[in-house]
């Protein structure tokens, strides 16, 4: 089979209001097409010129060499530094004394940085590392609560021109540890501890475990953060406010070479390793600088909150680089979206007046399933542009936040990328696109996406497939951290010459992507190909169902058969009348071929704490096999045993 069967149909489509239109960055489909077209002819003179935009040490010489391709190096000859990218490029200018970071903690304390303060902070913090013996090339591992010194860990470690790690505080001590060892970091950044639903994360004892042994690790810098007592390492360990109590406040960025490594970033293998995405300097910067002004479509007086966690890709690309080389306003949260109630979110909307709001479908689906009473008491008419990111969001969800969050006036940019992309690749243009719900639109400038199937011949309107990219990009992946053949063997092999980035898609007769999920959660059914996410989208549809997971479970008959995980709305009771319903609507929305076998009722799907929902442990409950993943990264470990619990 060549292709994925595509059975979801959306005839909506709603496009800017003249008045956002007007402001817009970009505002016209025919700048938007002479813009993308000379991105893809003339990739050299479109990224040149958008690269001169930014501050460089040394002016490059050259846009870009693709002779040794898959491995592309950009903006080669040229020298810079990331932290003064974002930083101190705005301080000759009025954005000195403009708030760079508005930070709230999850019992509510405050702080906020103007862009003066947050650069003599990095300064202060760069000059603390490099009394403690880094040096640039050092690989740093970062583990941490979202509080603003994360933000200046990051830039810190790029000041000087050492490689940062961030590893997500959620994660266990083992994968910590392997992510140190893997990247042969000689120094880990953490906190005491960090808020999350008003317990403190001990983040502290899990570096000391994971750092066990370790003799590479010279130096625990630890911020204190909730006020726990932890274990001490004399000599190894140092408080990181005893290390910039007299540390200067100034500090020469390190001139960095364009295709120097700027960070890694681990997302996990299908082998168990995880994956050291490396990523370089200049080509990063100018991708997340350019998608973050155009697609945001930021103005100067714009209060913009991603709500992702900097120890994710999105919080790198979209809470630290993108926006602050943009000179933008940028507020961080340390909690959940329900501590200590519901509507936590949308107090913090009214109350730091956010203009530009950027979150994940499953957190707008929780959101829904809430109750709309949590959202309509806060005053949310700063807001003037959404975003989603993290997986395809389904057309209802879609419809929801654009009717209850912006009120029916605010574009939303629904983007697809990845950590390997380093930037969006897939957007409307909020100016310019008209957007059907659950759509990623067009790809953004210099991207050349197709549909293609099994052989990569490209495929035509409405024929599912795999989403392939031809040309290089400045944001993308440099390689695979100390193995370069798994680097071509897992992105470069299944079609020679593009890059693949293991999703489905469609093109519809628009000239629209719609993304239809990982190729490896397409179900086999009787010998037809079908993505899981279309088959959400119309359980999600029904009135009843606020969530919805579909995997595969072997089935004698049919090889695999459709098991779907639901979570229904207040009100709603679980009944067989309201499976056989469910089951009906699937079959009416997308056709008979997708009607699950099994509906199993769930109170909560088992997701990260990024919000994304592991199907792979949801397919081990479906078969009855044991769990073998790591379940560390879970929000609630308790939906495990419920979910046994209740398919059982």
């Amino acid at each position: 089979m060549s292709e994925i069967e595509s059975i979801l149909k959306e005839a909506r489509s709603f496009a800017p209001s003249e008045e956002f239109r007007a402001r817009a960055i970009v505002s016209t489909e025919e700048a938007a097409e002479r813009s993308y077209r000379e991105s893809i002819d003339d990739p050299e003179a479109f990224w040149g010129r958008v690269g001169r935009e930014l501050p460089w040490l040394t002016p490059f010489e050259r846009v870009l060499d693709w002779s040794a391709a898959p491995v592309a190096r950009w903006f080669e000859g040229g020298r810079l530094n990331a932290s003064a990218v974002c930083l101190d490029r705005h301080l000759e200018t009025e954005r000195r004394d403009k708030v760079a970071i508005r930070w709230e903690g999850e019992p509510g304390d405050e702080r906020s940085f103007t862009y003066a303060e947050a650069q003599a902070e990095v300064c202060r913090f760069a000059n603390a590392l490099l009394a403690r013996g880094v040096a640039k090339g050092d690989r740093v591992a970062i583990y941490m609560p979202m509080i603003p010194e994360l933000a200046f860990a990051l830039l810190a470690c790029a000041r000087i021109g050492a490689i940062h790690s961030v590893v997500f505080g959620g994660f266990s001590a083992q994968s910590l540890r392997d992510r140190i060892e893997d990247g042969g970091c000689t120094a880990v950044i953490t906190a005491d501890g960090g808020w999350r639903r008003g317990k403190v994360l001990p983040l502290k004892d899990v570096v000391d475990k994971a750092t066990a042994g370790i003799a590479s690790v010279h130096t625990v810098m630890v911020v204190r953060r909730t006020e726990n007592e932890v274990a001490w390492t004399a000599g190894r360990d140092v408080w990181y406010h005893d290390a910039v109590a007299d540390a200067s406040p100034e500090l020469a960025p390190e001139p960095m070479e364009s295709e120097d490594t700027l960070f890694l970033l681990y997302t996990s293998g299908s082998t168990g390793k995880p994956k050291g995405i490396r990523h370089t300097t200049a080509g990063y910067l100018v991708g997340t600088y350019l998608t973050t002004k155009t697609i945001f479509d930021l103005k100067e007086d714009d209060v913009y909150w991603c709500t992702a966690d900097i120890g994710w890709v999105t919080g790198h690309s979209y809470i630290v680089y993108g926006p602050l080389a943009c000179g933008a306003t940028v507020v961080m949260y340390e909690g959940a979206p329900d501590q200590p109630h519901p509507g936590r979110f949308w107090e913090l909307v009214q109350k730091h007046r956010i203009s530009v709001l950027y979150t994940a479908p499953t957190a707008i689906r929780a959101f829904m399933r809430w109750g709309d009473e949590h959202v309509t008491k806060f005053d949310l008419s700063s807001l003037r542009l959404l975003g989603t990111v993290g997986e395809p969001i389904n057309p209802e969800a879609w419809m929801w936040y654009r009717r209850t969050i912006g009120g029916e006036r605010c574009p939303i940019v629904d983007t697809w990328w990845q950590t390997e992309t380093g930037a969006i690749m897939l957007s409307p243009l909020p100016g310019v696109t008209s957007t059907p719900p659950g759509c990623a639109t067009r790809p953004f400038f210099g991207v050349d996406a197709l549909v293609v199937d099994e052989e990569g011949n490209e495929l035509g309107p409405n024929q599912g497939g795999f989403l392939a990219i031809r040309k290089p990009w400045p944001s993308m992946l440099r390689g695979i951290w100390g193995d370069d053949q798994r680097f071509v063997d897992t992105y470069w092999s299944k079609f020679p010459g593009m890059y693949f980035p293991g999703d489905g898609a469609r093109r519809d007769e628009h000239g629209n992507f719609w993304i239809m999920g990982r190729v490896d959660d397409v179900l086999n059914v009787s010998g037809h190909r079908l993505s899981t996410m279309e088959i959400e989208s119309a359980l999600v549809s029904h009135p009843a169902v606020v969530e919805a997971a579909v995997v595969a479970r072997p089935d004698d008959l049919t090889g695999e058969a459709i098991c779907a995980f639901v979570t229904i709305g207040s009100g709603q009771k679980p009944s067989p009348e309201l499976i056989e319903a469910l089951k009906g609507h699937v079959s009416t929305e997308i056709g008979k071929l997708a009607r699950p076998s099994d509906i199993r009722f769930a109170e909560g799907l088992p997701k990260t704490r990024s919000g994304k929902i592991m199907r792979r442990l949801l397919r081990d409950i479906a078969a009855r096999r044991e769990i073998a993943d790591d379940t560390s990264t879970l929000e609630d470990l308790g939906v495990i045993a419920r979910l046994r619990d209740e398919s059982s």
